[in-house]
């Protein structure tokens, strides 16, 4: 059987946030920055992090409207 992927939760907190929120990314900052630091430890052995691989933070996120890349 396999692994759990290690970032799937964070992944569909995001999902869930941005439908409860008419997908309005500025609602969902908090659980977009979960998915970013568990990324950022297990980008090798997660699939949900393809998309946010190459997608840095900004330096100023809470002010910044980016895209989300979800695979």
């Amino acid at each position: 059987m396999p692994k759990k992927d290690p970032c799937q939760k964070q992944a569909c907190a995001i999902q869930t946030c941005l439908q409860a929120n008419k997908y309005m990314e500025s609602m969902c900052e908090d659980v977009i920055r979960e998915m970013r630091r568990c990324c950022e430890t297990q980008a090798g052995k997660s699939i949900c992090c393809s998309g946010f691989k190459d997608s840095k933070a900004p330096d100023n996120e809470s002010n910044t409207q980016h895209p989300l890349r979800i695979p």
